[in-house]
């Protein structure tokens, strides 16, 4: 029997105003015209909370750009979940925060890319600085939770103790350091986004100064460089295990990147719903456990924790999908990162970034 999933991540547009070049979102985003409707929306949340999940982060691109927002808010927790809000702050207004704290809000996770003005809007890509700070403070005065979330890569991974005064400043209870997830407009950029060795070394070493200073308050959290590392992360968890998201238009998936492996063939939530998509769709069972792995995976004492490593990457970079994520230093084609890892330290460079069609 499957246990039921833990969290929802509701990806509820993937318009933004925003176009960072670290953005995992599609490079080809579903249509504002394809998106799930408000009552449909609401269906999603009734049918999650049955399922047992407790969590969801409502999300997108920029969930703000929904009019209906506050009725998402209030339809999730009238289905007994947690609600909280991932934004890039652009639109968050004193109204408009008191419209989603009315309906239940419970929390709010901030996205912020540098210190300085100036380099924090090239690498998003638009006006936004102001305006994030204008919404941590307004958050902060609501009374919610404010966590701050950082996309570390080479071009702001050197700003990392400014990032944290900075989250201190405008009183964060969470700071989330995560370094880049190479999909989606990511994996464009890598060439420019991939740090070198150096550079996280020193940040490695500046966050455990960090955390012996701050003792747990707030929370200090470091997602690993895992092509850096050589070493697999747990992706989600592990695939189908503990959380599920749905995608504007209503696709289902083990993990935002998923929609881009060829065969998945995921399921819809306007034709099937939750609890037969985790329970038994191909899609969900096709990487659960460990009957899928190849060598070295099958043998190796590490596999009911990091389970494989990540599938997206794998396909991105080896065209097969069940292949040892090549993160792994012990992966076949481990080769292949290390490529990239010395091919974007031999270029080391000021950052360019390809940003979303539209953008500056």
């Amino acid at each position: 029997m499957t246990d039921p999933p833990w969290a929802l991540l509701a990806e509820l547009t993937h318009a933004c105003p925003l176009r960072c070049g670290y953005c995992s979102n599609p490079v080809e985003p579903a249509a504002r015209s394809a998106e799930l409707s408000t009552d449909e929306w609401s269906e999603v949340f009734r049918q999650a909370g049955a399922l047992g999940v407790v969590h969801t982060h409502l999300s997108g691109g920029e969930p703000l750009l929904r009019r209906d927002l506050p009725d998402l808010v209030a339809a999730a927790v009238g289905a007994g979940l947690y609600t909280q809000l991932v934004t890039s702050g652009v639109g968050l207004g004193e109204r408009r925060l008191t419209e989603l704290t009315g309906a239940g809000l419970r929390s709010v996770q901030l996205s912020v890319q540098h210190t300085d003005g100036a380099t924090a809007e090239r690498i998003a890509g638009a006006r936004s600085f102001a305006a994030k700070e204008r919404a941590a403070r307004l958050v902060r005065e609501a009374g919610l939770p404010l966590g701050l979330n950082v996309v570390l890569h080479r071009g702001n991974l050197d700003d990392l103790d400014g990032l944290v005064r900075l989250a201190l400043d405008w009183g964060a209870d969470r700071i989330e350091l995560a370094n880049t997830q190479y999909h989606g407009w990511a994996a464009r950029n890598h060439a420019a986004l991939l740090p070198t060795p150096a550079q996280v070394e020193r940040a490695r070493t500046r966050v455990a100064r960090w955390r012996e200073r701050l003792d747990g308050a707030p929370e200090l959290v470091w997602v690993a460089p895992d092509l850096l590392d050589a070493t697999a992360k747990p992706c989600m968890g592990g695939w189908g295990a503990v959380s599920l998201t749905v995608a504007p238009d209503g696709t289902v998936l083990p993990c935002p990147a998923a929609g881009t492996l060829p065969g998945l063939d995921p399921p819809n939530v306007r034709t099937r719903d939750l609890a037969w998509v985790w329970r038994e769709s191909p899609a969900f069972n096709a990487f659960r456990g460990e009957g899928w792995m190849p060598d070295p995976c099958r043998g190796c004492a590490l596999r009911g924790i990091d389970h494989g490593g990540c599938r997206c990457q794998a396909h991105a970079l080896t065209g097969d999908a069940a292949r040892t994520d090549p993160a792994c230093r012990h992966a076949p084609d481990r080769h292949l990162v290390d490529a990239l890892v010395r091919g974007a330290a031999d270029a080391f460079h000021p950052p360019a970034y390809a940003y979303r069609e539209g953008a500056p």
